[in-house]
């Protein structure tokens, strides 16, 4: 059995990697931390809270006390790190953010786990080991930068980040790589494309377009909406970090893609034409007919700085190394999320007016 520390597991991708693991590996314990600031939502795992196995501590990961008693309290065998901040357009406003959580959380963690999983010194003077530990970083080929019209990235592809955000992500694989290299603490690096899938904070793109579909109103689309996205679904994301955490080589980095390239704005009329289907059924608890769904609805705004042209991620690597492949694919998957968003609209809702942000105190403020 290992003890598996998930680092923002009440966030979009956590909570889905949390719920993933928990059913896969039924035989370990994870422990999941987040600091539950705006996209931390527990209510994402509410049907996991009776397992014997999952346990939630709120924290921050900059923290280095709390940091250090949490590794001295579980002993974790894995650190799988999600907690981050990780929206774009936050980044340009608040880049400090970003820094403190991204970098000196990541760095943090690091330390922490070196020191709790050091048996001794080899005679080269190299710090040593337990058996089957891993410390797991978890990135976005947005450190990769954008692409022309060709071509896709690789594990190999130059890092050179665009925004505070993707620069935050890039320093901290750059620190994660550092302490496999120096100290040869067993690591491994995930880069994916975008994700999408149910429970995502409505700020992102897909989520945030269901939902302005569904209340009529306008769909914000940047330039000319041509940016174009690699697409992996959340639940290929988890079982790829899976995958890696079971088969990885040690100090070795793995391109997670979904083999998806869309632009934005075929994501946007796809959600269009969908959701629009979809309310005229009269199948959804939705005040929405969908007789006024339409392209009208879409609004071009001027393109935010710095927005990267293009993204694709060859996942060469991981599906002849690992035997990992994605199980989605796009048409499949959006059809899908759109539908869990069309049947979870008190979810939505709860986002949106932040009342989510109480549960942690209706649920785990007297324990």
């Amino acid at each position: 059995m290992r003890t598996i520390l998930v680092t923002g597991g009440a966030g979009f991708i956590g909570s889905s990697f949390v719920r993933y693991m928990l059913g896969a590996h039924p035989e370990d314990k994870i422990v999941n931390l987040d600091a539950l600031t705006y996209a931390g939502n527990l209510e994402n795992l509410r049907d996991v809270e009776g397992n014997p196995n999952y346990v939630f501590e709120k924290g921050d990961i900059a923290d280095a006390a709390f940091i250090k008693s949490l590794f001295e309290k579980y002993n974790f065998d894995v650190v799988v790190n999600f907690a981050a901040e990780s929206h774009v357009d936050r980044s340009i406003e608040e880049p400090e953010i970003f820094i403190k959580t991204n970098v000196m959380g990541t760095q943090v963690l690091l330390d922490a786990a070196k020191k709790i999983w050091m048996t001794g010194k080899d005679e080269f003077g190299y710090p040593t080991y337990r058996d089957g530990v891993r410390y797991h970083q978890v990135s976005t080929d947005e450190v990769y930068g954008a692409l022309g019209k060709t071509g896709m990235f690789t594990e190999t592809t130059p890092l050179a980040p665009n925004s505070p955000y993707s620069a935050s992500k890039a320093s901290a694989d750059m620190i994660v790589r550092a302490y496999g290299q120096t100290f040869k603490m067993p690591v491994t690096i995930s880069r994916c494309s975008n994700n999408y899938g149910p429970y995502h904070f409505p700020e992102k793109l897909i989520p945030l377009m269901i939902s302005n579909v569904v209340a009529l109103k306008s769909l914000p689309v940047y330039g000319d909406g041509m940016q174009i996205r690699d697409w992996l679904h959340v639940k290929d994301h988890c079982s790829g970090i899976d995958a890696v955490l079971q088969k990885g080589k040690a100090g070795e980095v793995y391109n997670i893609g979904g083999n998806n390239e869309k632009a934005n704005i075929e994501i946007v009329n796809l959600i269009i034409e969908n959701v629009g289907e979809k309310l005229k059924s009269g199948k959804y608890p939705i005040d929405n007919d969908g007789s006024k769904v339409g392209k009208d609805l879409i609004t071009y705004v001027e393109d935010r700085l710095g927005h990267d042209r293009r993204y694709a991620i060859d996942n060469t690597k991981i599906t002849t190394e690992l035997g990992w492949e994605p199980s989605y694919t796009f048409e499949e998957g959006i059809v899908e999320t759109i539908e869990w968003y069309l049947n979870n609209q008190d979810w939505l809702k709860q986002v949106q007016s932040g009342d989510y942000q109480d549960y942690y105190e209706r649920m785990y403020s007297k324990k």
